[in-house]
């Protein structure tokens, strides 16, 4: 028997449900924020690409939402922190400032 399943792994799961995604990346960037507010060595801090036709002429702003309201029971008390990259198929690429 495996161990309680992580956030991380909790996450993939609800996307996967929610957007049957062409592709999911979820990484856990906790402990690049070691010492930091929302800390949590459990995971708290989190990157998602994904791409999904659910995101198909839907503006940025209602993507992330869509992402928001997926991961609803968790956020505010499993997630700090959540950068996203959210496409439709065929959607250029976000360029990322980091």
């Amino acid at each position: 028997m495996s161990g309680p399943i992580s956030r991380r792994d909790r996450i993939e799961a609800l996307l996967q449900q929610a957007f049957k995604p062409e592709t999911l990346q979820v990484t856990d960037d906790s402990a690049a924020h070691a010492g930091h507010g929302g800390f949590d060595a459990m995971g708290s801090h989190f990157r998602v690409r994904i791409v999904s036709a659910r995101f198909a002429g839907a503006s940025r702003l209602a993507r992330h939402r869509l992402v928001y309201d997926a991961l609803a029971s968790m956020m505010h008390h499993e997630i700090h922190a959540l950068v996203l990259d959210c496409q439709a198929p065929g959607d250029p690429p976000e360029v990322s400032a980091h």
